[in-house]
C-alpha cells in the first residue's frame, strides 16, 4: 500500500559525496538510484531536487566574492549532479528528463511547470536542477516551491541525519528528536531543518515534508509506504 502517490525527493550535495565529502560516490548515487527505480515500478511519481554543496558552498575563509556570483556557481553545480543522477538512472531504464531553472538546452530542457507534470504523468523521473534560477534562494526554497508547483503530496527530504532535533545531534548529545513537529515551532525554535523561506513557504501551502537520513537509501521505500521514519512535519 502506498502513502504517496507523487512524491518530490530533495538531496543534497553533500549526500552524493559520501565520506570524500567532495565530487560523486558512484556507490551512493547507485544506491539511491536503485531505489528511485523500486519507488516508481510501485507506480510512485517521483521528481527530484538537488543540491551542489559536494562542488561548491559559496565563497568561505574570508574570501571576498560577490553573493550572486557564487549563487550561480552553486546552480551550475546542481546542473552537474542532476546529469550524474540521470545517468545512473538511464543506465536501469528508467525514463529521466533534466530540468534546469537556467537554460542550457544543449544538456537539459527549461524548467516547465506543465511539461513536468507531463513527464510525472508518463512515469518519468524529472529532475530539477539550478535552484530557482534565481540568487539568495537555497535548493531548500527550490524544493518547496517545485512540489507545490507540480502538486505533489510530500516532500522527502533526505539528510544526514535521521530526523528533526531539538539541537544538532552531533553537536549536543542531549538534543531530542521529534515524530512530529509543526512548521511553526520549526521558526519559532529555528530549528535548521530547511532555511526559513523554504520552511515558510511549506507552511504557507499546507505542504508536508518527511525528514529522514539518506545513509540507507531503502529509507525512500519506507517512506513511499508510509512507515513510520524520521520525522513529519505538518
Amino acid at each position: 500500500m502506498l502513502a504517496y502517490k507523487r512524491v518530490l525527493l530533495k538531496l543534497s550535495g553533500e549526500a552524493l559525496a559520501g565520506d570524500e565529502g567532495h565530487g560523486i560516490d558512484p556507490d551512493i548515487v547507485n544506491g539511491i538510484c536503485d531505489k528511485v527505480k523500486e519507488i516508481i515500478e510501485m507506480g510512485v511519481e517521483v521528481s527530484i531536487v538537488v543540491g551542489g554543496g559536494n562542488f561548491w558552498r559559496g565563497a568561505r575563509n574570508g574570501q571576498k566574492m560577490d553573493r550572486s556570483a557564487a549563487d550561480y556557481m552553486g546552480m551550475l553545480a546542481t546542473a552537474m549532479n542532476g546529469l550524474a543522477l540521470q545517468d545512473a538512472l538511464e543506465a536501469r531504464g528508467v525514463q529521466t528528463r533534466v530540468q534546469t531553472a537556467i537554460e542550457m538546452r544543449e544538456i537539459a530542457e527549461p524548467y516547465i511547470k506543465r511539461k513536468a507534470i507531463k513527464h510525472l504523468g508518463r512515469g518519468r523521473v524529472v529532475i530539477f536542477a539550478c535552484g530557482t534560477g534565481h540568487p539568495f534562494f537555497s535548493t531548500d526554497t527550490a524544493a518547496a516551491l517545485r512540489a507545490v508547483e507540480t502538486e505533489s503530496e510530500v516532500i522527502l527530504l533526505a539528510k544526514t541525519i535521521d530526523g528533526v532535533y531539538s539541537a544538532d545531534p552531533k553537536v549536543d548529545k542531549t538534543a531530542v528528536k521529534y515524530d512530529e513537529i509543526s512548521y511553526i515551532d520549526i521558526l519559532n525554535k529555528d530549528l535548521k531543518v530547511m532555511d526559513s523561506t523554504a520552511t515558510s513557504l511549506c507552511r504557507d501551502n499546507k505542504m508536508p515534508l518527511l525528514v529522514f537520513a539518506i545513509s540507507d537509501p531503502e529509507n525512500i521505500v519506507r517512506a513511499v509506504k508510509g512507515e513510520k521514519i524520521g520525522t513529519v512535519v505538518k
